[in-house]
């Protein structure tokens, strides 16, 4: 079971180089810290799954201040528990859409970036850490590797995902922290299934007598992904346990759902459609998929953005199916405004987790506060408060399940 610390995703603040990082999580991580402990007395600390960028990573590596970092965070409850390795330049600039998805792996500046978080993390975690995740892009965008030559270029990241192993390997043997680099899957990416990961693990990464890249290379479950996949929770995470896939840590997060088919009359439905529309932004890619037919025998279609769903789905025809769209949303909202969302996902998939075992990390990740239609939020209070409320949503969930477990 898990011995729960608060865990939030620091890429929902701007980090475009260490400055930027530092300033805003004095300006805000601190006053979630705050906020929680306020409510629970056993929340002295949280914890930091923090977000450096490839400029942000240079910086503090060349000045060789990461204790002192991590000293003057502890100091104000704050651990770093886990990096995020996955977006690598400036996650916050007015358009981002694919750009996350650069460089690939089969690129040397992931593994230069990724090997650059490693040696960091090593100084950032607390004293006494003996196993901690960095979470990693899934390969890479599909289309670019299929324009590239497939399986060139996936036998190429699957290479320099071997040398990443190979340094976390090195690390283990210095300092005795088993560092794990943990494959993201995202809808459209290389890797966008359970399936897709387990295949490239038994095609790249079979242990041998003589090394096992597998201790040092995993999962990170994003439960939006899975959702926006239409991946049953359970499925995908006895997925990875049948075939040795480590599951080293769970990203909770939550997608938007719009269910066309339980609109009450066209009006209702038109009312949906229009507050949908709303999703619609230029930073990020919000990748769509829809399921329509009857179980067994469903049909799903995704499409790499809202907008092209829509209008391939929804300018020309009556909008029908379940709609689920990689758009993060606050993980204690069951519903919005004419629109619902995937939490009950976030409950099924903690549910599946074994009760006798240690628990993956859970990293709290809705990096798409500033994106939201609507007023879900209002400034920086509004922000922090809505971030803290979403770590008191996940401690009482993991609470509940203990108890069930317990009775």
């Amino acid at each position: 079971m898990s011995t729960l610390l608060p865990t939030y995703c620091t890429n929902v603040h701007a980090g475009r180089d260490l400055a930027e990082t530092e300033a805003n999580i004095d300006r805000f991580s601190t006053r979630i810290r705050d906020l929680v402990a306020a409510t629970d007395d056993d929340a002295s600390e949280i914890g930091l799954g923090l977000w450096l960028s490839a400029e942000s990573a240079r910086q503090l590596r060349e000045s060789e201040g990461a204790r002192a970092f991590r000293d003057r965070l502890q100091d104000r409850g704050l651990r770093i528990v886990t990096l995020n390795g996955f977006p690598h330049g400036d996650f916050h600039a007015e358009v981002v859409k694919h750009r996350v998805y650069e460089p690939h792996w089969a690129d040397p500046r992931r593994l230069a970036y990724t090997v650059d978080l490693a040696h960091l993390l090593v100084d950032l975690l607390p004293d006494g850490t003996t196993d901690a995740s960095i979470s990693t892009l899934p390969i890479g965008w599909r289309s670019d590797f299929t324009n590239e030559g497939c399986g060139c270029s996936v036998g190429l990241a699957a290479s320099q995902l071997v040398e990443a192993a190979k340094v976390l390997r090195s690390i283990e043997d210095r300092t005795g922290i088993r560092i794990h680099l943990d494959l993201e899957p995202e809808p459209g990416c290389v890797l966008d299934t359970s399936r897709d990961v387990v295949d490239l693990f038994e095609q790249a990464f079979r242990p041998s007598d003589d090394v096992d890249h597998r201790r040092h290379l995993g999962v990170n479950h994003d439960i939006c992904h899975s959702a926006v996949m239409f991946e049953a929770q359970t499925a995908a995470l006895r997925t990875y346990r049948e075939h040795g896939v480590s599951l080293g840590k769970i990203q909770v997060s939550s997608a938007v759902e719009v269910d066309f088919d339980a609109a009450e009359d066209d009006a209702h439905r038109a009312a949906m459609l229009e507050a949908y529309r709303g999703f619609v932004e230029p930073r990020y890619l919000h990748q769509t998929s829809i399921r329509t037919g009857m179980e067994p025998h469903f049909d799903v279609q995704t499409f790499e953005d809202l907008p092209i769903a829509l209008e391939n789905r929804a300018e020309h025809q009556v909008p029908s199916g379940t709609w689920r769209t990689h758009f993060h949303v606050p993980i204690f909202m069951a519903e919005g405004d004419r629109w619902g969302t995937t939490r009950a996902e976030i409950e099924r998939c903690l549910a599946s987790l074994p009760s006798d075992e240690p628990w993956p990390t859970l990293e709290v990740e809705t990096y798409a506060w500033e994106v939201l239609p609507g007023c879900l939020h209002d400034g920086d209070e509004g922000l922090a408060a809505g971030i803290a409320e979403e770590l008191r949503w996940l401690r009482n969930l993991v609470r509940d399940l203990e108890k069930e477990d317990q009775a």
